[in-house]
């Protein structure tokens, strides 16, 4: 915890490497000094099926990001700073709140900016009896070296894989190295958990589990994607091809993100990550079909 506490001071936590001195109350790209900002926490039924069970996941919403999605739809939390400054000891009482409410898990939503005073809580929490696994639920722009801190303290990595263009990387959300930096990402995540492990209900106690938001016009490269995927990481790679694009925040000023996504492109995605063996994909691949179809 102190090694992490330490980065704050000249802050390159994330891959921005602002330098800034959170530790003091300056703030850099995510807007977030010494204490972590929680928009809600609660069990969440919306999630991957693996994670969510018969008693959900239970998510803590950090309010902020160390992206600029120009589509997110959570942009009231991400982006407009939707949420209260909470203490370690705060933050912890969440974390055993939602064990005992009965959640299958502690999801951790757009933790990248906040690993400190995760690590933290969850020292306190821990001594309480905290037990069930820890899942890092994040955009995916994260550094190696922060990332390396929660080797064994993390059950469950669930990143996003955006884009694998820079240019694209950089008109949508701001930084032009994602496609690079989030490959690194992603295998030490790998490395650190594996192929995502299931219990005998189906539930998920270890492991990588990979999101990719399939954007309209092919733009979120995931043939490229799922090439890395199935290549350079497993083909018993859990994957997630999410098919709930729709215009927010800022999408309706750019022309290629100003309408929803088609049926024929999410499964087009579909057939494309089984082409490259990644026979792994959530069920909620199915359910999110059924619903494209109703609007296409």
């Amino acid at each position: 915890m102190e090694q992490a506490l330490a980065l704050l001071e000249d802050c390159h936590l994330c891959p921005r490497g602002c330098g800034v001195n959170r530790l003091e109350g300056e703030v850099g790209k995510c807007r977030t000094g010494r204490q972590a900002l929680v928009s809600s926490s609660g069990p969440h039924f919306g999630e991957e099926a693996s994670l969510v069970g018969s008693g959900g996941s239970g998510t803590i919403f950090f309010t902020y990001c160390n992206l600029r999605c120009c589509f997110c739809q959570n942009y009231t939390i991400s982006q407009m700073g939707e949420g209260h400054v909470v203490t370690s000891e705060e933050l912890a009482g969440m974390m055993l709140s939602l064990e005992r409410r009965g959640c299958h898990n502690i999801n951790f939503v757009s933790p990248t900016h906040v690993v400190p005073q995760v690590l933290e809580a969850l020292g306190i929490a821990a001594k309480a009896g905290l037990s069930v696994p820890l899942v890092y639920n994040s955009g995916g722009y994260d550094s190696v070296e922060t990332l390396k801190l929660l080797d064994g303290v993390v059950d469950i990595y669930m990143p996003d894989m955006k884009y694998s263009d820079e240019e694209t990387s950089r008109r949508f959300s701001g930084i032009k190295d994602y496609p690079e930096t989030n490959r690194a990402a992603v295998k030490e995540m790998h490395r650190q958990v594996g192929d995502l492990e299931l219990d005998g209900h189906g539930v998920a106690i270890r492991g990588l589990l990979v999101r990719h938001l399939v954007l309209p016009q092919g733009l979120a490269g995931t043939p490229d994607v799922c090439r890395f995927l199935s290549q350079e990481i497993s083909p018993n790679t859990y994957l997630n091809v999410m098919a709930q694009y729709h215009p927010c925040y800022k999408a309706f000023d750019v022309p290629e993100l100003a309408r929803s996504l088609s049926g024929e492109e999410f499964t087009e995605a579909v057939r494309i990550a089984h082409h490259h063996g990644l026979h792994r994909l959530d069920r909620i691949e199915s359910r999110s079909f059924a619903r494209i179809l109703k609007v296409c």
